[in-house]
């Protein structure tokens, strides 16, 4: 096995700077039996690659080739199959399991300690040794190190040096050597006892060659060993002298322990007095007011600009000196206690100091903006604020500074603020509100009771009072029913419409007045009270927010000193609520006055209101405006529904005539008008889905009371009643073209064309009665199972029974008819509507399709009679437009 081993590493390993460390002869298992050897190899060069090599016999020669190669690192398993008893067989698993059966169980035991060996060294890798014991691992062999290229030593990690593998290549001088040593002794190969032999006596020969030298060289050794006893005398002679010197530097030594020593204290000292200055030039620095702005707290002017900049300075390095970090250890200082102390007096004097003046101002601002109303009382317009706002933005970082070193003081700033102004604001909106109230009613103390006696006043329920109307009787009713519904019509055309647009305006311009008002007071709040506003906090309703009693905005801040207010968006809407708290009554009181003087007006402020309100949402979601306007918004669409219930209500309570024709119904005209009002207001107003719904309510309201009011007229025909009403509704939804009742258009128009065909139907049966009844009659017997040829030898339908009949209707009879029909249709319909035409052009068409139907019947049921009416077709239409043009 060493001659393969060396073998190999001549022909295969050397080549590739390999060197063979452990070889074992195996063949595969379960298969034709055909030797070859696995090679644990590592390389000579660094990095070192550990690798496991398949080395086989070539089929063509006694040469060994190199077949395959694994890096010792892609080895996963080492199975040995059975830690106990011995078994050649074993397993080595790389990328799929090789099974292997080795010649000798000693073989593997030393090729697995090879592969053990060398994986804790080169891979410290977790390689499984499966079946194998720790016993036989501990006891094995240690695998010997490959030495480095260069011939150094190299050692493990542990320090020990490891053990020379058994084979070590020769290198060049020594192979030279030998070779020199085997050319002068020929039999050296044939013979290599007598070799070894000749070599042991040159050995001896050599040995005893040394030891004659050795003896010879006494005499050397006696004259070294008296120079090195001269040697010593000087060594003693130079360590005396050092002792000596050693004492003399002794003394030098403790003087430069003295020098030294003081220059430690001197340099403490130094070290001392610089960090002592630092400490001063620390609190001096940061610790010490200006005498300046110590004159500026204490008496600086607070009323000029110059005065308050001044102020404001010494105030932000008052607290700047007070919010110095100090070191541990200054507090303890009498000096650092006493200017604190002092700090804080001042701070207390000029907090006290500048909210006095701000109190001041807030009073001064109340009497001088009062001599300002009389001013607007007769202009629709409120005082503006934008001076006195300008004038305390002044004090706005005053403020800031107030609130961070005196919450308290700054509360009760608050306060003030809030009781003066909500006084002043209070008297400027009522005043303000009255004035739009005077000029909505024309006089002061009537529209304070809601006694409407001025221009529009009289106008009071115009809109009511068209339901009320009911048709007049007997011979002047038309007159009468025509002159009242033109009044009622004069009155909403003309001064509802005038009072109207007054209204609107009017209304328009509060809310106008109004906004710019709150958004100006919110903001001059934010910046002077220093209160964010756009913070992403959910804010609760203006109802939400309770009446702040005693003007108290803490919100139970620890120690007097409030914490980082997350609520001061609140804290802004609470200040509003106090300060603008008569704004919402006072437009609930102008809405309800509004809906007194007429309930349409509920429309008007129902699309300002939402425009305003989504404005405000737009700005401010949560603010003032927005809430309070919201909430005024939910009593204007609370009352237009009321107007929209009153109207369908009094649709329920009409009351017609039964002495007078019906016509037009009021409420049919009413909601003409309602509609007509309605589109031109809402035209791209956001609310347009609160008025669909109350057209869809309205339209079904009209629907049912027409056919009530239809079923329980007398003097008017229902069909009439139906046709007229229904006409005119679809003639104001074809005209207003509103997209959410198409439906009901189509329903009116349907009913309008039912109505005008039973109507002309019921008529005509009356002019040629008799005539009517015979062909019924002809008809029922056809009906009865009689053919129409046989119908003429039934006793009461024979030629001389049609004869008799159609010589009772001549020409001028059927004239006479006709006219009397058309004054009877002219009766039954009203002039408003102008439907006679329609109704009689019906009514002609319907009268020569029954001609025509009856001659039909004669020529089939009476064939070759020669029977024929007493008028044609012609003379109908001749008849027909005659009477509409003598009328």
């Amino acid at each position: 096995m060493t001659a393969i081993k060396h073998a190999l590493q001549r022909d295969i390993f050397t080549p590739n700077d390999e060197r063979l460390l452990s070889i074992v002869n195996v063949c595969k298992a379960g298969k034709k039996k055909r030797n070859c050897f696995l090679c644990a190899t590592v390389t000579t060069e660094r990095p070192v690659q550990v690798n496991v090599v398949k080395v086989k016999k070539s089929d063509k020669g006694d040469f060994y080739k190199r077949q395959t190669a694994w890096a010792l690192r892609d080895l996963a398993v080492v199975d040995a199959k059975d830690a106990v008893k011995e078994n050649p067989e074993f397993d080595l698993h790389f990328d799929k399991v090789y099974k292997w059966v080795a010649s000798s169980t000693v073989e593997k035991n030393t090729f697995i300690s090879c592969i053990w060996k060398l994986n804790q060294r080169y891979l410290r890798k977790k390689i499984d040794f499966t079946n194998v014991s720790s016993q036989l691992l501990e006891e094995l062999p240690k695998v010997a190190e490959e030495s480095v290229p260069s011939g150094e030593n190299q050692s493990v990690a542990g320090g020990d040096e490891e053990a020379v593998d058994e084979y070590q290549e020769l290198n060049a001088r020594e192979e030279q050597d030998i070779e020199i040593m085997m050319e002068g002794c020929e039999y050296a190969i044939s013979n290599a006892e007598a070799f070894a032999e000749k070599l042991s006596r040159e050995l001896q020969v050599l040995d005893g060659a040394n030891i004659q030298s050795i003896m010879a060289s006494e005499k050397q050794v006696n004259i070294l060993m008296k120079l090195l006893d001269e040697a010593l005398k000087e060594v003693d002679q130079i360590e005396i002298k050092l002792s000596s010197y050693e004492e003399m530097l002794q003394s030098v030594k403790e003087q430069m322990d003295q020098i030294s020593e003081s220059n430690h204290l001197i340099h403490l000292s130094n070290t001392n007095n610089v960090k002592l200055l630092s400490e001063i030039e620390f609190l001096v620095n940061h610790m010490d007011l200006a005498k300046g702005h110590i004159k500026a707290l204490q008496e600086g002017d607070l009323t000029s600009s110059r005065g308050i900049e001044a102020c404001t300075n010494a105030a932000d390095a008052l607290l700047q000196c007070m919010n110095v970090a100090l070191r541990p250890g200054h507090d303890m200082l009498h000096a650092v206690k006493q200017q604190q102390q002092r700090f804080s007096d001042l701070r207390e004097q000029f907090a006290r100091r500048l909210a006095s003046h701000l109190n001041s101002v807030f009073v001064q601002q109340g009497h001088d903006q009062s001599s300002t109303l009389a001013q607007h009382s007769v202009e629709l317009t409120l005082p503006n604020h934008h001076p006195f706002h300008r004038d305390l933005l002044r004090y706005a970082k005053l403020m800031e500074w107030l609130k961070n070193t005196d919450y308290g003081k700054y509360e009760g700033l608050t306060k003030n603020y809030m009781d003066y102004l909500s006084r002043l604001y209070e008297r400027e909106i009522k005043d303000f509100f009255e004035v739009a109230k005077i000029k909505m009613t024309g006089t002061t103390k009537e529209g304070k009771k809601f006694g409407l006696h001025g221009s529009s006043g009289k106008l009071t329920g115009s809109t009511s009072s068209l339901n009320k109307l009911s048709v007049q009787s007997s011979g002047n009713r038309r007159s009468q029913s025509s002159s009242l519904l033109d009044m009622g019509n004069m009155s909403a055309s003309d001064l509802d419409v005038a009072d109207r647009t007054k209204f609107d305006k009017i209304f328009e311009q509060v809310l106008s007045e109004l906004e710019p008002l709150c958004l100006a007071e919110q903001d001059f709040i934010s910046k002077f009270f220093k209160l964010q506003q756009h913070q992403g906090i959910s804010g609760s309703t203006t109802n939400e927010a309770e009446e702040m009693d005693g003007g108290n905005l803490s919100r139970s801040y620890p120690s007097g000193v409030p914490q980082t207010i997350s609520s001061e968006k609140d804290m802004i809407r609470q200040m509003m609520t106090k300060i603008f708290r008569c704004i919402e009554p006072e437009l609930n009181n102008l809405i309800a006055l509004g809906d007194k003087i007429d309930s349409f007006n509920s429309l008007y402020m129902l699309v300002k209101m939402s425009h305003h309100v989504w404005t405000a949402q737009n700005v401010d979601p949560a603010s003032f405006l927005s809430t309070t306007l919201g909430n005024v918004l939910v009593t204007v669409k609370r009352n237009f529904d009321k107007c929209i219930s009153n109207q369908m209500k009094q649709m329920d309570e009409v009351k017609i005539s039964k002495k007078s024709k019906v016509g037009i119904l009021p409420f049919v005209a009413e909601f003409e008008e309602f509609a007509a009002l309605a589109e031109s207001i809402f035209k791209n107003a956001e609310r347009r889905g609160d008025l669909d719904k109350a057209y869809i309510k309205l339209i079904r309201a009209v629907f049912v009371s027409v056919e009530k009011v239809a079923n329980e007229s007398q003097k008017t025909p229902r069909d009439v009643v139906m046709m007229e009403n229904f006409h005119h509704i679809f003639a104001t939804l074809s005209r207003l073209k509103i997209s959410c009742l198409e439906a009901e258009k189509k329903e009116a128009k349907q009913k309008y064309t039912d109505h005008l065909q039973s109507y002309v139907i019921y008529s005509l049966g009356q002019p040629l009665e008799k005539l009517n009844h015979f062909f019924e009659g002809v008809e029922a017997r056809v009906a009865q199972g009689i053919r129409e040829e046989e119908v003429s030898y039934q006793l009461a339908f024979n030629k001389q029974e049609l004869r008799k009949v159609i010589k009772e209707y001549p020409g001028k009879e059927v004239k006479k008819g006709l006219d009397n029909l058309y004054k009877k249709v002219d009766k039954h319909l009203c002039e408003e509507e102008n439907l006679l035409q329609v109704v009689w052009h019906s009514m002609q068409d319907e009268f020569i399709r029954q001609y025509k139907h009856f001659e039909g019947l004669i020529a089939r049921c009476y064939p070759g009679s020669g029977i024929t009416m007493e008028f044609t077709i012609q003379d109908i239409l001749d008849y027909c437009s005659s009477i509409a043009q003598s009328h």
